[in-house]
C-alpha cells in the first residue's frame, strides 16, 4: 500500500522531469543495481526528481527518505549517507525552529537507519551504537518517547552482541516501561521478545518462554507475522534447550507456516534450518537431510550467503552422519568459502560506497546548472502540451502497475495455496502418529500410579488432585504399605525433570527407584528412603552419560519429591526441593524439604527426616510446584505459594473430596485462557 501510495503521488513529477532522471541513472549504474523491479525503479527516478527539483531542504530529505525506505537494496546505505549529510548541513543554516524540528525528526530516523546498516551490513556493533546513541539523543530533545523506546532496545541489542548482556537487559527495560506507559502493546512485543531472549542465553527456560508467549500473543493480536514467525522460532529454540524436541518442531513448523504465508524465502530457509538441525539431535538424518536440502535450495536462489553457510554446514553434518565423506568435504568447502565471501563482499560495498559517493556530488554539480538552463528557457506552450501527454501516460502507467500487482499477487496466492495443503497433509499425519505413541505411553504412566481404591483404603480421609500438562506427566504420585499388618503408610508427591513424554519417562524410573529402595533394602525411614533412590537414579541414568568436547556430560534428570511416613498419629516427612503443610488450628506449620534434587547435584548430602505426633483434625498437604507457578488472573502472574496457603486454610470446613473439587476450580478460574504451564499434583490428609 505504502509503494502505491507513493506511486501515484510522485508520478506526475516523476513523469515532468523524465528526461532529467535519465540523467541520474549514472548513480543506478555506478552501484549495479541488476535486480530492481520496475516499481522500485520508477520510485527510484520519482524521488531523484522531486530531490533535484526542489530548493526547499525538508521536501529534498524527505525525497532521499523514499528512496531509502522503499528501495531494498544494498545501496540503501549509500542513499543514507547522502541523506544525513544533506541534513547536517540543513541544520547549520538560518532556519525557523518548527524547520529545525521537521528536519531533527528526519536527522533521529536517518541515525537509526545508519545504525541499521552498520549493525546488519558491516557487522560493525561499535560504530552501530554510536549512531544508535546519537539517534537517541535527539529523539530525546524532541520528546519523541516511541523513538526514545525503539533506540533503547536497539542499544540493548549491541550491549548483548558484546557480551554485556545485563547492560542490554536494562535498556530493554527502559524501552518496554516507555511503551507500557504509552499503551502502545503493538511495539511492545520487541522488548518482550529481546528480554526473552535474554532469559534464555542465561538457562532461565521458563522465564524466556513466558516472555516469548506474551510477545507472540501481542503480536497476534495486532497482525504482526513477521514478529508471530520469529516469536514460534524463538520458542521452537528454547525448546530444544530444554531438549523437549516434539515441542520444538511443533514450534518451528508454526514458525514455517507464517513464512511460507508471507513468502518470506530468508525466513523460511533459516527456520528449515533449525527443524533440520532437530532431527540431526535426535538421530533421524533422513528428515534432517529433508529439511536441510530444501533450506540449502532456497538460500542458493535467494544468494543469501549466510543462509548459504548455515544450511551448507549442516548438509556437511548430514553427510558425515551417513558415510559421504565426498558429500560432507564439498558442502564444508561451500561453507567456508560462503564464509569468506560474506566479509569480501562487505568491504567490496565499502569501496563502492566511497566511489559512488564522490560520483555522485561531482555529477551533480554539473546537472544542477543543466537543468536550471532548461527551466528557464522553456515555453508556456510546451508545458502545456508535456502536461496533457503524462496525464495521459500517467493513466496508462497506473493501470499497467495495478494489473501487475493483482497478476502477482494471484500466482503467489495460489503457490501458497498449494504448499500449506501439502505442508496441512504432511503435519497431520505426523501429529498422529505422534498422538498415538504418546497414548500408548500414558499406559505405561498409569501402571505405576496407584489406584484410587487402595489410596482411599489407607488414607481413607484424602483427596489428590492430578493434572497432568499433556497426555503424559512428569509429575507422579506414590503410595505403598510397610510394616507389620501394613501399618505404616508411604505416600508421596513427585515432581519429575520435564513434562510431556520425557518427564514421564523419567517418572518410570524414579518410581521404580523409590520401589527398590523399600523392597531390595527393607527401608521405612523417608530420608533413608530418598538417600537409596538417588543412588539408583544417579546408577539408572549412568547409561546415559556420554562424551561431549573430551568431557563427561552427565544426565541432569531427577525429580523433587515430598516423601511421608504415616503410623497412626506419627508422621515422618523428607522433602526433596518440595515441602510438606501442615494447617493445624487455623495456622499453616511448614516444613522445609532439603534444597537437593533426587539426582546429579554437586553439593549433595543426606537427606533428613522430620518426626510430629500429629492432632485429630490435623490436615496434611504435599505437592509439586506445578500448582503455585500457574499464570493467571487479570495481570497474568503466577498463582504463588502464599496464594495457596490462603485457599486451603479458607476450605479447611470442608471433606477432603470437596477440597479438592474447591482447588480444581480455584486452579482453572486462576488459569482462564492461559495455557497450563507445568504439571499439578497436589495430595492432602485429614488425621
Amino acid at each position: 500500500m505504502k509503494k502505491i501510495f507513493l506511486t501515484f503521488f510522485l508520478l506526475p513529477i516523476a513523469l515532468w522531469s523524465q528526461n532529467y532522471a535519465d540523467k541520474e541513472h549514472y548513480l543506478i549504474d555506478s552501484l549495479n543495481l541488476e535486480e530492481l523491479t520496475s516499481a522500485d525503479q520508477f520510485l527510484l527516478d520519482s524521488c531523484l526528481g522531486i530531490y533535484h527539483q526542489s530548493k526547499v531542504d525538508t521536501i529534498k530529505i524527505n525525497a532521499l527518505n523514499g528512496i531509502c525506505d522503499n528501495l531494498v537494496h544494498d545501496v540503501w546505505g549509500e542513499y543514507q549517507f547522502i541523506q544525513y549529510k544533506l541534513i547536517q548541513e540543513a541544520l547549520q543554516k538560518e532556519i525557523t525552529s518548527k524547520e529545525k524540528g521537521a528536519i531533527q525528526y528526519y536527522e533521529g530516523g536517518a541515525l537509526n537507519n545508519l545504525g541499521l546498516y552498520y549493525e546488519y551490513q558491516k557487522g560493525n556493533s561499535s560504530k552501530a551504537l554510536d549512531y544508535y546513541l546519537k539517534a537517541l539523543k535527539v529523539y530525546e530533545e524532541l520528546e519523541n518517547k516511541n523513538g526514545e523506546a525503539m533506540m533503547l532496545n536497539r542499544i540493548g541489542t549491541i550491549y548483548t552482541y558484546q557480551d554485556n548482556a545485563e547492560k542490554g537487559f536494562e535498556y530493554y527495560l527502559k524501552s518496554l516501561k516507555i511503551y507500557e506507559a504509552l499503551k502502545d502493546k503493538r511495539e511492545m512485543a520487541n522488548p518482550l521478545n529481546c528480554i526473552g531472549l535474554y532469559y534464555e542465553n542465561k538457562g532461565d527456560h521458563p522465564q524466556a518462554l513466558d516472555y516469548f508467549q506474551e510477545s507472540l500473543k501481542i503480536d497476534i493480536e495486532s497482525g504482526n507475522k513477521q514478529g508471530i514467525a520469529m516469536s514460534h522460532s524463538n520458542i521452537g529454540r528454547t525448546y530444544v534447550s530444554k531438549k523437549e524436541y516434539d515441542k520444538s518442531l511443533i514450534s518451528f513448523i508454526k514458525g514455517l507456516k507464517v513464512f511460507e504465508e508471507m513468502g518470506d524465502q530468508t525466513g523460511i530457509s533459516l527456520i528449515l534450518n533449525n527443524i533440520g538441525r532437530v532431527y540431526i539431535i535426535q538421530g533421524d538424518d533422513k528428515s534432517a537431510y529433508v529439511n536441510a536440502k530444501r533450506s540449502y535450495d532456497i538460500a542458493i536462489k535467494i544468494g543469501f550467503p549466510s543462509r548459504i553457510s548455515g544450511s551448507s554446514l549442516l548438509l556437511s553434518e548430514i553427510y558425515e552422519m551417513q558415510n559421504k565423506p565426498a558429500d560432507a568435504l564439498e558442502m564444508y568447502k561451500l561453507y567456508t568459502s560462503t564464509k569468506d565471501s560474506v566479509t569480501n563482499e562487505n568491504t567490496k560495498t565499502d569501496a563502492v560506497r566511497q566511489q559512488s559517493k564522490y560520483e555522485y556530488n561531482k555529477q551533480k554539480a554539473v546537472d544542477d546548472a543543466v537543468y536550471d538552463k532548461q527551466l528557464a528557457v522553456e515555453q508556456e506552450a510546451k508545458e502545456k502540451q508535456q502536461i496533457i501527454i503524462y496525464a495521459i501516460g500517467f493513466g496508462i502507467a497506473l493501470l499497467a502497475i495495478f494489473l501487475f500487482f493483482v497478476a502477482n499477487r494471484l500466482q503467489v496466492t495460489r503457490k501458497q495455496k498449494v504448499i500449506i495443503e501439502d505442508a496441512h497433509e504432511e503435519l497431520s499425519e505426523k501429529n498422529k502418529e505422534i498422538l498415538d505413541s504418546i497414548t500408548y505411553a500414558k499406559r505405561i504412566q498409569t501402571a505405576i500410579l496407584p489406584p484410587d481404591k487402595l489410596v482411599k483404603e489407607y488414607l481413607e480421609d484424602s483427596f489428590i488432585l492430578y493434572k497432568p500438562k499433556d497426555i503424559v506427566a512428569g509429575d507422579f504420585y506414590w503410595m505403598k504399605t510397610v510394616g507389620n499388618n501394613n501399618d505404616t503408610i508411604l505416600f508421596a508427591a513427585a515432581d519429575c525433570t520435564g513434562h510431556g513424554v520425557p518427564g514421564a519417562m523419567v517418572s518410570v524410573v524414579c518410581s521404580n527407584a523409590l520401589n527398590r529402595s523399600i523392597k531390595e533394602y527393607g527401608l521405612t525411614d523417608p530420608a533413608e528412603i530418598l538417600d537409596r533412590t538417588r543412588e539408583i537414579v544417579i546408577e539408572e541414568f549412568s547409561a546415559s552419560n556420554v562424551v561431549l568436547d573430551d568431557r563427561l556430560d552427565y544426565v541432569k534428570d531427577g525429580m523433587d519429591i515430598a516423601l511421608c511416613a504415616l503410623q497412626g498419629n506419627k508422621l515422618k516427612y523428607a522433602g526433596a526441593n518440595n515441602p510438606l503443610w501442615i494447617i493445624r488450628n487455623g495456622e499453616v506449620l511448614i516444613t522445609k524439604a532439603n534444597k537437593q534434587p533426587i539426582g546429579h547435584f554437586r553439593s549433595s548430602e543426606p537427606f533428613t527426616s522430620h518426626s510430629f505426633e500429629l492432632q485429630e483434625g490435623d490436615s496434611i498437604y504435599i505437592f509439586s510446584d506445578g500448582y503455585v507457578d500457574q499464570f493467571g488472573g487479570e495481570r497474568g502472574k503466577k498463582f504463588m505459594a502464599k496464594a495457596l496457603r490462603k485457599l486451603l486454610l479458607s476450605i479447611q470446613d470442608k471433606p477432603m473430596e470437596e477440597q479438592r473439587i474447591a482447588v480444581d476450580k480455584a486452579f482453572e478460574s486462576w488459569r482462564g485462557d492461559i495455557e497450563q504451564v507445568d504439571d499439578v499434583c497436589l495430595i492432602g490428609v485429614r488425621i
